[in-house]
Order: C-alpha cells, then structure tokens, then sequence
C-alpha cells in the first residue's frame, strides 16, 4: 500500500464570522446536525442536533405478541437487525425461563459474528478509511486503491453470507425466534463458507495492517469504558455489564445505574450513569475492557499496530474495529468446525406474567432491552437502549477537547476534521444514509 494521501477538500479562507451548512453527509447511519459556535476566537459551544423524528419502536411493540418482538425490534437497523434480535430474545426468554445452550447458543454467536464481520468491514472501508486517505468517499478512493475497495466489498460479503445461511437473508434475518430458530442448517450447508471465512481471517489481518499505518490526530481522553464481559469468551451475546472504573452488574440492574434524559438540541435521548457521568460503549469499551479474551492472534496482531490491551485515542478505534473483525473471523470459524446439527431448532417457550431484562453487544456497543409481558405473552410495555444514544455525550465531549487544538485551520478542514471525530463512534442515529447538517458560527 502506498502512503496515505493528504486531504484532498477544497480549502476556504477563514473568516470573522461566518455559519458553514453542511446540508447531506454520508458515510454515517441517519440525519442529525452539528452547532460549533466559536466566540472571541475560543470555543463557547458544542452540540450534537438530532433532528431526525422519533420513530416509536417501543410504542409499536406495545400489544403484540412475544413471537412478533425478533422480527419487529431487526427493522430499526438495516446495518445490525442481529443485535436487536439478540437482545429482544435474551430479554423474553429470561422472562419466561427459557435456557438457550449448546449448539443452538453456538448458532446465535456464529449469526452475531456474521453481523460483526459485515458492518465492521462496512464501517472500516467504506465510511472512515476516506477520511484517513483523504477521499470523499470510497468510490472517488477506489479510483486510486482499487484493490482496498475490492478486498472490503469481499469482507462485507463473506459477513453476509453467515446472515443468510444462519439468519435466513442478510438485511432483517427471519430465522430468529424466541427459544433459537425456526430452522437450523445441516453440516453440508457450512462447508462453502469455510473456504470464505479463511480467506477472510488472512483479509482482516491486511486489515489491522493497513488501518494500524494511518495518521492519527492526537486525542486522549480518561474514558469510563462500560461494556458487556463474559469469564470465558470475549462478550458478544452475553455477560454482565461492566465498567473500567469498578461497575459490575447483571442486566436486570441496568436502570438502577443508567438513566436516559432529554436535552433540547436532540431529538435522541442522552444515556448517562445515574451520578451524571458520561460513559463510552463499543468497540474500544470492549477492547479495553476484554483484551485477555481475545484470541494470541488477534491479540498479537494488536500488538502490532500498538495497542497492546489498551486504547484511548478514539481515532484508532479503526484499528480496534479491524482487531475484532479478525476475532469475528476466527471465532465464525471455531463454531463451524464444532458444530453438530441440534435435534431441535428450540426451546419452547412457555408465556407468563414477568419482566425480562436483555443485552448483548452490538457492533456499535451494548444494546439494552426490557419488556414487561402479560400472562399470554403479549408485551406491555418495552425499553430500548441503543449504543448510539450512550455515546452522544462522549461525542460532544470529544469535540469539546478535539477543536481548541484546530481553531487555526480554514474552516474546511476543521468542518472535515470534526466529521471524521464524529466517525470515530460510526453512530446509527437511524438506518438512513446521511448524519450531520453542520452549523460553524462565529462571533
């Protein structure tokens, strides 16, 4: 690979006081808006605008049917519909009782990392690696690294292609149900993915090779680290919540430590710990979090790129982000080579009156869910709690410590260097295709 190239937008002359608009971005999940204001030559104020309308999810769950809440909950994200399945039916089956283990267990972590392998790769090559390279997008860097753009559309497929055969189809799986699945694959149907899934294991490698060797901006930060951990694996589907400053609880005591509130310049709620305090989900939450269950692979090929267990420049979470690719590759392959077809696709599960409590992590971090069911089964009430909601306080803060150091810079790179901040966290405001509509003012 050639050395990255310097940022190739256009420059404009800075002055007094001026208002920058970015109307459509790409390379991030759903619509939303950035205000810098920008006083007497110091930064007076940041806010993270989501504008997007709410969209009712735990609304429309209300009245249906425990069965209907995989299906429903995978519509609010094209890129992860497994982590809202996951997480819907960890919640209902602790509810009513139900124990998923063995192979079946095994198929839901092989489905998670099918989801992990395509929206990582996603994420890494075709909406941050621009930035780092200098392109607008990843079909004007294709132009000139045309074998970087092929080898991540390869990545992304050998994802999907666990969706499919595991989920049923890769966008909105249809084979999750409460208790397991409503079919599982025989032996025979695995065997093509093998050869995939080791080119794909080599692919993730070039991977952290290639993000490992971009220029970084220097950003720090004393993060609270909150994620999902597990005594024997690296957490994906289940554990406990966990924070790197001493927070150890089950699911169910979630809402005794984190509370969503309302600030007027988002439509998205803020997650925040009880005592105020603001805490980062994701990929470096887990890394940091986790790094002894990763695989001597994954973890010497950490080592590497330098981080050796530990993290704390959200820009190199593009390279944590090609670490875990690797785990998912290694780990989609550890599943297969041990799998034997269940005698059944599930457990049957057996309705009553209960509140169930749920997690698991998405790409992008913990994903939280509660329902309270009736004696039939039908919910009554459900709570959602997506990664991207705990994050938006840490984003603001990033760009709190991040634009002081670039005040000096035309506006448009500090435009283009506070997006790329905002990348770091690849947010999912919705499963649209544009983020921010940015505001610079000055006076």
């Amino acid at each position: 690979m050639q050395p990255p190239r310097p940022l190739k937008k256009r420059v404009k002359t800075v002055k007094k006081a001026k208002t920058i608009k970015v109307d459509c971005l790409a390379r991030v999940e759903g619509e939303g808006g950035l205000y810098i204001k920008i006083k007497d030559g110091e930064l007076a104020d940041v806010r993270l605008n989501i504008f997007e309308p709410p969209r009712f999810f735990e609304a429309l769950l209300r009245g249906r049917m425990f069965s209907e809440a995989p299906d429903i909950t995978a519509r609010i994200c094209g890129i992860c519909p497994v982590a809202y399945q996951m997480s819907a039916v960890n919640a209902i089956e602790r509810a009513f009782g139900v124990k998923v283990d063995g192979q079946l267990r095994a198929l839901r972590r092989l489905l998670y990392c099918g989801e992990w392998i395509e929206s990582h790769t996603l994420h890494i090559y075709m909406l941050h690696a621009p930035d780092f390279l200098g392109y607008e997008s990843a079909l004007h860097m294709a132009k000139d690294y045309p074998e970087i753009v092929e080898r991540g559309l390869k990545l992304k497929k050998a994802g999907n292609a666990i969706m499919t055969l595991v989920g049923g189809r890769e966008v909105h799986p249809i084979n999750v149900r409460v208790g397991g699945f409503y079919r599982t694959p025989e032996l025979e149907e695995f065997k093509p993915l093998i050869e995939e899934l080791e080119w794909a294991k080599e692919a993730a490698i070039d991977t952290i090779r290639l993000t490992g060797g971009f220029p970084f901006p220097d950003l720090e930060q004393d993060y609270e680290f909150v994620s999902m951990t597990h005594p024997e694996e690296y957490p994906i589907n289940e554990g406990r919540i966990v924070s790197n400053r001493g927070l150890d609880i089950d699911v169910s005591e979630y809402e005794n430590h984190f509370v969503e509130r309302h600030v007027k310049h988002s439509n998205a709620l803020h997650s925040v710990l009880k005592n105020g305090g603001k805490y980062f989900v994701g990929p470096m939450a887990r890394f940091n979090i986790n790094f002894e269950h990763l695989t001597p692979l994954a973890k010497k090929e950490a080592s590497k790129a330098g981080l050796a267990g530990r993290c704390l420049n959200p820009f190199k979470s593009i390279i944590v982000r090609s670490v875990e690719l690797l785990y998912a590759c290694e780990e989609a392959l550890r599943i297969i080579d041990a799998y034997k077809m269940p005698k059944e696709p599930y457990v049957e599960p057996k309705p009553k009156g209960a509140v169930g409590y749920g997690s698991s992590e998405a790409p992008r971090g913990v994903l939280y869910h509660r329902y309270r069911l009736d004696d039939n089964g039908a919910i009554l009430d459900a709570r959602i709690v997506p990664p991207t909601s705990q994050n938006q306080g840490i984003i603001e803060d990033d760009l709190f410590k991040f634009i002081p150091k670039h005040l000096h810079l035309p506006e448009e790179e500090l435009k283009w260097r506070c997006e790329q901040a905002i990348r770091n966290y690849d947010p999912c405001i919705s499963c649209a295709t544009h983020f921010l509509k940015l505001n610079i003012e000055k006076g």
